[in-house]
């Protein structure tokens, strides 16, 4: 990947991200700066009012190796709250996953006590089988259609 488009990937998988909320009926607010761990947020009616959900957006190169398709490391997750989701995106195995921020700093992410990113987490979402980079089954009730019904039910929750 040349510097051009690894230092635009980001940006890019923002907007495909921020286009799949939009192609579902969401109104997206992007930020202009991501100093609160939030790339949007979402808004929706709920039997008249109106309900938000911050979104912070993290995604994987094809061309990253296997095992690391879908590694996310460094990542700082300020306030787990009911209305703070992650989407997830591995171009490898072009996948996403919505999972609610408490959950990752609760049950599924690992906070690193040592090193650079003491404090942060870090979450390995696929695993490897023949070579090839595949969705850990113990993730798949955040993958895709799984994933927003999550989000959904988080709207309810409000």
């Amino acid at each position: 990947m040349t510097y051009r488009s690894s230092a635009s990937y980001g940006k890019r998988q923002e907007y495909i991200a921020i286009a799949e909320f939009l192609k579902r009926g969401y109104d997206v607010y992007q930020t202009l700066v991501d100093d609160q761990g939030i790339d949007c947020v979402i808004r929706k009616l709920v039997d008249g009012t109106p309900r938000y959900i911050d979104i912070q957006i993290k995604a994987r190169s094809k061309d990253c190796q296997p095992k690391d398709a879908a590694r996310f490391a460094g990542m700082s997750i300020p306030e787990p709250r009911n209305n703070y989701l992650f989407f997830f995106y591995s171009e490898q195995v072009n996948t996403y996953w919505i999972i609610p921020s408490i959950k990752l700093t609760e049950k599924l992410a690992s906070k690193n006590v040592k090193g650079k990113n003491i404090g942060k987490y870090h979450i390995l979402l696929t695993g490897i089988k023949k070579e090839r980079a595949i969705v850990k089954k113990k993730y798949e009730q955040y993958v895709g259609e799984n994933g927003f019904k999550i989000l959904e039910d988080t709207f309810k929750m409000m």
